[in-house]
This record gives structure tokens, sequence and C-alpha cells, in this order.
């Protein structure tokens, strides 16, 4: 297996090490009277992250893509660190994180950890990411097309997290 297809297999696993958590934290808000907002936009969610693996790999089979040392250790580095960010997020809120956007009514919103230098932390990483992964092995098309989808993307997130907010003023947002 090349080092390129191993990278992206890791990241997939993460990315269902996410999943699973948040199936169990969205029973736990669920449990203490959460609703959900947004639903409408998380398949579209998981599809751009689901394409922005794929592409990573066909793009660099495909195309031939290389790894070129100077452009790939640090891409590799920051990919690193935004999973180091968003780990972080998911301990900062423990049962609270979540994929989805939930409110749990009567929450305060978290300040602690990466939130109290931030408000979307985890929205960092997944930009940081976005256009990281990719470049590890020279896929920059990968990364153009998920950044700018990502980013209208992230637009329709926020106002969904804005509009819960206003819904539920004294509960905290429990998501990425």
């Amino acid at each position: 297996m090349s080092p390129d297809t191993l990278l992206i297999l890791l990241v997939a696993a993460e990315r269902v090490a996410e999943l699973l958590v948040a199936r169990r934290n969205a029973a736990w808000s669920r449990r203490r009277g959460a609703r959900e907002y947004g639903r409408g936009h998380y398949p579209v969610m998981v599809l751009l992250h689901t394409g922005l693996l794929a592409g990573c790999l066909i793009e660099t089979h495909a195309a031939g893509r290389p790894f070129l040392p100077l452009l790939g250790w640090p891409m590799l580095a920051l990919v690193l660190a935004s999973q180091a960010l968003r780990w972080w997020c998911v301990h900062t809120l423990g049962p609270r994180w979540n994929t989805r956007v939930i409110v749990v009514p009567g929450l305060p919103l978290v300040g602690a950890g990466p939130y109290r230098l931030m408000n979307h932390p985890n929205y960092l990483a997944v930009v940081v990411e976005g256009v990281a992964l990719p470049l590890v092995h020279s896929a920059w098309i990968t990364a153009t097309g998920f950044t700018l989808a990502n980013l209208f993307l992230l637009g329709v997130r926020l106002r969904c997290e804005s509009l819960a907010l206003r819904a539920a003023p004294a509960a905290a947002v429990c998501s990425t």
C-alpha cells in the first residue's frame, strides 16, 4: 500500500471514530431534550467530506501527483495539527460534541479549551485539513474544489447554528 493511500485510510478511520462518538453524543443530547437543526445540509456535508477523501486518492493516482517534500511535509504537519485541534474540541465539549447541530436546552455555551480562543475552532480544523490533506501529495484540484465547496457549506452551517442559538438562547450549540 502506498503512503498516500495509507494516509487517506487513516483519516477515513478517524472519520468513522468521529461518527461513532457523534452517534453516542446525539443519544446523550436527545435524552436531555435536545433539538436538532440543519438536517437538510448534513447529507451534503457527509458527501463533501467523503468526496475530499476520494478526491485525494483519485487525483493522486490518476494524475500521478508526486510527493514534493517541500510541500508535502509541511502539509502533513498541518493535517496532524488539524486532527489535534479537532480532538481537542471533541474532548472539551465531551458528550455535547457532535457532527450535527444539536441544542440541549439550558446548557451554557462552552468557554473552555479552544473555545476560549475562538467560537468555531473545529471549523478552523476542517478548513486547514481540507487544504492540507490533498496537498500532501500535490492534489491541488481536490484542495481547491473542496475548499470552495466547503466555504459555501460552512456559510450554511454557521447560519444554521446562529438560528439554533436564537431559538434557544439559554442553550449551547453542540456541534463541531
